[in-house]
């Protein structure tokens, strides 16, 4: 019995040396990597693009961890929290709040057995998304105006609503030709465009007040904007006022067009120049409507083309004749960036210009020139 006691007791002795091995505690880990980075905010969409944007799986061999954040976003105290490997510890601690306005922020982990450190720097970066936004011009909302001498057009706004921001020289030649028809006036609306309704321009003789004011023709003119009766025969260039507030990028603008020159192209003094063939004038401007100084800047005719404002400029350079309906389309050409806040605060003005007689506004020409216009398109990028 003694003897097998004593057996017993010795495999007692060496289970429990056994189970003591067994949970002797492991070696500190000498890892030191963040491994995912994230941030907990009230409202993620005004901060970000997707929900999913707020979390960031790091790559074992990534040391630079970024947030893309809009535009707008505040960065100057913003608390980003880490998961680490087992027992590795942060600093700055994770979820304390730093200021990322300046720059990158630097965090450093240490393993848990604090044999190992590693860095990394955190950025929270503003970007900017765009979708496409396109804007709708088409002339199916025209009417007499007031007075029931000529006739105005109005365009569909986003919101369904009829806008008065097309404009033409119609009340200009109403001084001219006070006795002239509806018809008979340089920009008329016709029913057979290219889809629906549509636009016609042609040149105009102005008659013997023409002659007296040495303005002897009236071209068809089309834009975004307003004319300014006032200033049509003290200072024309003035009457034309260009643009209307813009809150996209526009990157083309696309139509469908009809042309044909007339016959006799005529200096301002009525001069029939043989050798010259009157054209149409199609173009956009995007441009800056305050100056540096935050005074409103509007273009007229005798700058739209060559403001130090313009940022951006799209022409289409040969109007080519044709007698059916052809597409048009003409590329922005950016002589300038596009600031994206002052956009977004309205601080741009977009102008679509079309004319019978590019020469018009010097009142050169070819009386009969003849110019259609529908489906007009603006395409742009807005920020998403």
């Amino acid at each position: 019995m003694k003897h097998i006691f004593l057996r017993i007791a010795a495999a007692g002795f060496l289970c429990a040396s056994l189970l003591s091995s067994c949970f002797k505690d492991e070696a500190p880990n000498a890892e030191c990597d963040i491994i995912k980075a994230y941030i907990h905010v009230d409202n993620p969409g005004d901060m970000f693009f997707n929900s999913s944007d707020t979390l960031v799986s790091v790559i074992s061999t990534d040391s630079v961890i970024t947030f893309n954040v809009r535009r707008n976003t505040d960065i100057s105290a913003l608390a980003p929290e880490f998961a680490l490997t087992p027992g590795a510890t942060i600093y700055p601690a994770s979820g304390s709040v730093q200021n990322f306005g300046n720059g990158g922020v630097t965090y450093t982990v240490t393993s848990e057995n604090r044999a190992w450190k590693r860095t990394y720097t955190v950025h929270f970066k503003h970007i900017v998304k765009t979708v496409s936004d396109t804007t709708f011009l088409d002339f199916e909302h025209c009417s007499l105006n007031a007075g029931g001498n000529y006739y105005v057009w109005q365009r569909v706004a986003d919101d369904g609503t009829l806008k008065s921001d097309w404009a033409t020289g119609n009340a200009g030649f109403l001084l001219s030709m006070d006795k002239a028809k509806p018809e008979e006036y340089p920009t008329i609306p016709i029913a057979d465009g290219y889809d629906g309704n549509a636009v016609q321009l042609t040149t105009r003789s102005t008659g013997p007040f023409g002659v007296w004011t040495n303005k002897r023709l009236a071209a068809g003119n089309l834009f975004l904007g307003t004319f300014v009766l006032d200033s049509a025969l003290v200072s024309p260039m003035k009457a034309t006022n260009f643009g209307i507030v813009y809150d996209s990028k526009p990157v083309k603008f696309t139509g469908y067009y009809r042309y044909t020159p007339g016959k006799n192209y005529q200096d301002r003094k009525g001069n029939i120049l043989k050798n010259m063939t009157d054209s149409a004038a199609v173009y956009a401007v995007l441009y800056r409507n305050h100056d540096a100084e935050g005074k409103p800047i509007t273009l007229y005719g005798d700058n739209v083309k060559t403001s130090g404002q313009i940022v951006a400029l799209a022409e289409l350079e040969h109007v080519a004749p044709t007698d059916e309906w052809t597409p048009f389309e003409v590329a922005f050409k950016y002589s300038a960036d596009v600031d994206m806040e002052l956009l977004e605060n309205r601080g741009y003005n977009l102008t679509l210009v079309f004319s019978s007689s590019k020469d018009g506004d010097l009142f050169c020409g070819a009386i009969g020139s003849t110019l259609c216009i529908d489906k007009v398109r603006v395409i742009s990028t807005k920020e998403n």
